[in-house]
């Protein structure tokens, strides 16, 4: 199976100064990469350098076999569509409004949508449950619900690839497995690739099929969740303290 979306000698971060070198990722079509790690490991700098948010210090992406740096802006999101952290707020729109924005790659410079993009915007808001409150205002609604318009503008763009920078984050419980489950479906049904970022371990161990271990200056570790997720490896990564966070771990599905 070809990586749809891969990096060669990526080395990531700021003003010019790698803070982490030999990002290896490699992403498939209907698989879900995560990223995992402390606060600070830098999860969020490689995400923001596969997205061309930031300038890799050195090396490259490649998306669908082509350099992404060689693609232009709408193309690129033809292909790959984005969610990250930072809390949207648009003043006077509509979560259907909101959803309509991801057919920009597709409409002409006025951003007049046709009959075929309207109905992309229905199917989208579909997939993600969120027909109910599409014609409320987009600050109006809860964080839970935000998060799936947001997946359903991503959606609207007919991307082959989601990067999510730690979608969960703002959200109870019943949310994060709400927005997962959904996510997990659209890359079953659409054979979509998924690269993003996660805090909860435990929602990681359930949703990836490759975690990729995020220790601050480097890569420690990438592998299948039941390969990563045991204590002892854990601990390591998080720098606890062998035995003291035993308590935490019996809530998590982790192997013994």
């Amino acid at each position: 199976m070809n990586d749809y979306l891969k990096t060669a000698g990526l080395s990531v971060g700021y003003d010019g100064k790698a803070l982490i070198r030999d990002v290896a990722l490699s992403v498939q079509r209907g698989k879900i990469v995560t990223l995992i790690g402390p606060n600070g490991s830098g999860k969020s700098t490689i995400l923001k350098t596969v997205i061309s948010q930031l300038p890799a210090i050195e090396g490259a992406v490649f998306l669908d076999g082509e350099d992404l740096r060689a693609r232009s802006r709408r193309d690129t999101a033809k292909r790959m569509a984005i969610v990250m952290t930072a809390r949207m707020d648009p003043e006077l729109m509509t979560c259907r409004d909101v959803v309509s924005s991801g057919r920009y790659p597709y409409t002409g410079r006025l951003g007049v949508l046709r009959k075929e993009d309207k109905k992309i915007v229905e199917e989208s808001l579909r997939q993600v449950d969120a027909l109910d409150f599409a014609d409320k205002p987009f600050q109006a609604i809860s964080d839970g619900q935000r998060q799936r318009i947001l997946l359903a503008r991503a959606l609207c763009q007919q991307p082959e690839l989601i990067v999510l920078d730690e979608p969960t984050s703002y959200l109870d419980i019943r949310y994060k497995l709400e927005l997962l489950s959904i996510l997990k479906r659209m890359v079953r049904e659409k054979n979509l690739a998924v690269l993003m970022s996660l805090h909860e371990l435990d929602l990681a161990a359930r949703v990836s099929d490759t975690v990729v271990c995020v220790a601050g200056d480097r890569i420690d570790k990438i592998g299948a969740p039941e390969e990563i997720f045991t204590r002892e490896y854990i601990a390591k990564l998080y720098h606890m303290e062998p035995g003291k966070y035993d308590a935490c771990f019996d809530t998590l599905e982790f192997v013994p």
